[in-house]
């Protein structure tokens, strides 16, 4: 038999549930650790990152307004999908330079660790709130709610890290922008093939691919844009990015360079959360 045409296949973004080509019609090479072809990821113009935050905003009322519990079971229902195509998560793990053991181990340590994060679905409202004393004939609660909108800047470690950051922004009811780790986008765009065929509702999580350092400022000025995870970012990026987020109060996450293979603790989770106080009466 003659050789075969190699399939050239060129990845699209992930915005609202759907899989659209990049408005800008551009995309980049993506290659293995040893400089050959893999392929193409697109490459997500400003009108994309816009429509991304358009597709969080709307997805915004319905996963919030979820049970803590429900969104626990999608969570986990995820997880069960990743576990599931665990094989070519290796093999694009693999492509990023990874030794065929380590690529498994962090395959089943992003699976471990996205079922952490569901177990903490319902009992984040009880360690992040209080019931505070007061004087008087009053009850007072302070109890966490949902920021909004997060735009988080992936890391390089293509899957742990990914799932480090994504799953704790959106498991206490925010939605999410992401952009892909720009060197080794695949994973990314599998996670969301992962995303698209569980329970989760479309645009809770976007992703786009692309240049950092293009996408990142455009989230960072958009004014519908709640909060910012800039792990990603390079050091000397972040301040500015910050200094742009304030615009319109953004919370801001800086880079911690954390090692993902660590205990995650849930600092990322209380980062995007709303402390809300409510005093009440005490019935006679």
């Amino acid at each position: 038999m003659p050789d075969r045409l190699a399939v050239r296949k060129t990845y699209k973004l992930f915005i609202g549930g759907a899989f659209p080509r990049s408005e800008s019609g551009r995309s980049y090479v993506v290659t293995d650790a040893k400089g050959r072809f893999v392929a193409n990821a697109s490459q997500a113009s400003r009108k994309d990152a816009r429509d991304a935050v358009a597709a969080a905003r709307k997805a915004f009322p319905g996963w919030s307004g979820r049970t803590a519990y429900n969104r626990g079971q999608i969570l986990y229902r995820v997880a069960e999908m990743l576990e599931g195509r665990r094989d070519q998560f290796v093999d694009e793990l693999r492509q990023a330079g990874a030794a065929k053991g380590a690529a498994g181990a962090e395959v089943d340590a992003a699976v471990d660790r996205w079922v952490w994060y569901a177990g903490w679905a319902d009992k984040l409202t009880a360690v992040a709130g209080a019931a505070n004393p007061v004087s008087g004939p009053f009850f007072n609660f302070s109890t966490p709610e949902p920021t909004g909108v997060v735009a988080v800047v992936a890391p390089d470690s293509p899957l742990l890290g990914l799932v480090s950051v994504v799953a704790p922004a959106i498991v206490s009811g925010n939605t999410a922008v992401v952009v892909a780790s720009e060197p080794a986008p695949l994973p990314s765009i599998t996670l969301a093939e992962v995303l698209a065929t569980s329970d989760l509702p479309g645009g809770v999580v976007n992703v786009l691919t692309g240049r950092r350092a293009e996408i990142a400022p455009w989230l960072a000025t958009h004014m519908d844009v709640n909060a910012i995870d800039l792990e990603g970012v390079a050091d000397d990026q972040a301040a500015d990015l910050e200094e742009k987020a304030a615009e319109n109060l953004k919370r801001v996450l800086r880079p911690t360079r954390a090692d993902w293979t660590g205990e995650p603790g849930t600092a990322r989770m209380t980062a995007f959360l709303e402390t809300k106080t409510v005093w009440h009466p005490v019935g006679v």
